[in-house]
This record gives structure tokens, C-alpha cells and sequence, in this order.
């Protein structure tokens, strides 16, 4: 084995895609995706506005988080759904948790142990096709063991989801490279989880920050990464987040082995940004049309 947080069916497929250019990786459909956690603080005021300025900076998908009773990003399925054909855009994933953590002692609902069956029903229903759990929390990872566990609800997770028609899938931060007893967790997760039931959303950034390489992760597990978060990490010392195209992750490397992968969608991601994370979604998109994908 080589070295997100707190929140959390269209017909049209993303291909796998082929390399027309040393650099730029060619998409059958034009997706290039935005994480909306990146502009949560404008979601929560002005969903409307916010999906539309998404779409208005060249956004054509966006990965949102289930809310838990029909909503997603705290708007009505239905009412979203509608916002995001307004603006051209789809939603093909959606970010949930676990739901093991209780929040002032009541569990947490439309999560993976707590109302998941209604959870894969609005999935469905609203055309996600990846559900993907984004975190856990620090009392739900522990040790080795307790891993295992975890693999094994996204295992009976994933088998509600197929029957769906939706794929499940686990979005990495850098704490599954934290090695006990000589492993790392996230080694757990994959041998633990059936590969084709349990698919992974590859964070470029808390990889590289853990000090990995997401091209041996893509090499050791074909086709296990069919989403990716991108995000670049700075120069500074503190390595922090910045813009795709404005840091040290060689992305260009990285989409060449994007068929090996199995990428299917990709999502920009800041958790938090410099400055109006307008500009700094403007600028990583800008950066991607021009330099890793042809479109």
C-alpha cells in the first residue's frame, strides 16, 4: 500500500474517456463538477442564485449532500431538481454519512445506519447515481477492528444501493493514512469491501497530503476510483488548499491515467478558499478547460 468534515438519475454517462492530447482528457459528455460544500455559505443563503453563478462560471455538474427527508442541501428534492435543470446542470452524486456518531445523543437521519433505504429511494428517485459516504467522524473510525465493522455496513450499504441502480461509494481525507499496527485503514476499507459493490471518490488533495500517491492508489486498484475530488494543495509549508492549477499536484500526471482509474465524474473542491470562492471556482475551472480536459 502506497503512500471531508462535518457536512456532508440522469441518463447521461460520463465515458471513460480516451487521451486525445499528451495533457487533455476527452469526455464523450461535458461535465466538469463542483462539490457545493465549496460554496456552502452562499447555498445556505441563496440556493437559486448560487446554482446559477455555478453554472454561469462553467460548472455543467455539481455534487451535492442529502439533507435527510427528501432534501438535498437543505432545498426540497423536487425544488432542487428543478433548480439545477433551470441552469443546465446535474447532480450524478451525492454525499451522505455514516450516521454512527450521535449528535446530542439522537442519531442522525438519512444516513447509512439510520434511514438509508429512504436515502436510496430519494437518490433514485432524483437521479443520483453515486451516493458516496463523505467522512467519519472522529468516534466512528478507532481501530482496526472497528474498520472493519465500518466496511462491513458499506458492504450491506452498497447492496441497498445496487438494487437501486445506484453505485455506493467512500470519499478519502488524509486520517485513513494514519497507520495502526502497520496498516493504513483505508488498506482495511478496500480489502474488506467488495470492489465492485464499494467504489471509492478519490480526494487528490488529502491523499497527497497524507503523503500518497494517487497514481499507485489507481495502479493497485483499477477501476475502484470512478469519482475524484480535485483540489490543489499550496506551496506553502502548511500545504493548505488552493486552486486547481495554482499548487504542487502534478493534475496533468494524474488525468493521463484517469481510463485506468474507471473516472466516470470529477468534482472541484475547496473546503476554504482565500478570498470569494467565486473567483477561486472561476479560476480552477478555467484552469481545467484549458489544461486537463478537452472539451
Amino acid at each position: 500500500m502506497t503512500s471531508r468534515r462535518s457536512f456532508l438519475k440522469t441518463s447521461a454517462l460520463l465515458s471513460a474517456g480516451v487521451l486525445v492530447a499528451p495533457d487533455l482528457f476527452a469526455y464523450k459528455q461535458r461535465y466538469i463538477g463542483l462539490q457545493l460544500y465549496t460554496v456552502r455559505d452562499y447555498m445556505q443563503k441563496d440556493p437559486a442564485a448560487t446554482l446559477a453563478k455555478v453554472a454561469q462560471t462553467g460548472y455543467t455538474s455539481v455534487e451535492g449532500t442529502y439533507s435527510g427527508a427528501g432534501k438535498f442541501n437543505n432545498v426540497e428534492a423536487k425544488d432542487f431538481m428543478a433548480l439545477l435543470k433551470q441552469n443546465g446542470l446535474i447532480m450524478p452524486s451525492c454525499h451522505y454519512r455514516l450516521g454512527e456518531e450521535k449528535i446530542n445523543g439522537v442519531a442522525q437521519s438519512g444516513t447509512i445506519l439510520n434511514g438509508w433505504d429512504k436515502a436510496v429511494d430519494d437518490a433514485a428517485a432524483t437521479g443520483v447515481k453515486y451516493m458516496v459516504c463523505a467522512f467519519l467522524s472522529v468516534p466512528e473510525r478507532g481501530s482496526l477492528d472497528h474498520y472493519k465493522k465500518v466496511a462491513d455496513d458499506f458492504n450491506k450499504a452498497a447492496e441497498t444501493c445496487k438494487k437501486a441502480g445506484v453505485q455506493f461509494c467512500y470519499h478519502n481525507h488524509d486520517f485513513e493514512f494514519e497507520k495502526q499496527d502497520g496498516k493504513f485503514p483505508y488498506e482495511i476499507l478496500l480489502a474488506n469491501t467488495d470492489k465492485e459493490l464499494v467504489k471509492m471518490e478519490m480526494d487528490m488533495y488529502w491523499v497527497s497530503k497524507a503523503n500518497q500517491d494517487p497514481i499507485a492508489l489507481i495502479n493497485e486498484n483499477p477501476g475502484r476510483f470512478p469519482l475524484w475530488h480535485i483540489k490543489d494543495m499550496d506551496k506553502t509549508p502548511q500545504r493548505m488548499f488552493t486552486e486547481v492549477g495554482n499548487g504542487v499536484i502534478d493534475f496533468k500526471t494524474i488525468f493521463k491515467h484517469a481510463n485506468k482509474s474507471g473516472l466516470k465524474y470529477f468534482f472541484v473542491e475547496e473546503d476554504k478558499c482565500p478570498g470569494d470562492p467565486y473567483d477561486s471556482i472561476a479560476q480552477s475551472v478555467n484552469y481545467i478547460k484549458k489544461n486537463l480536459v478537452n472539451i
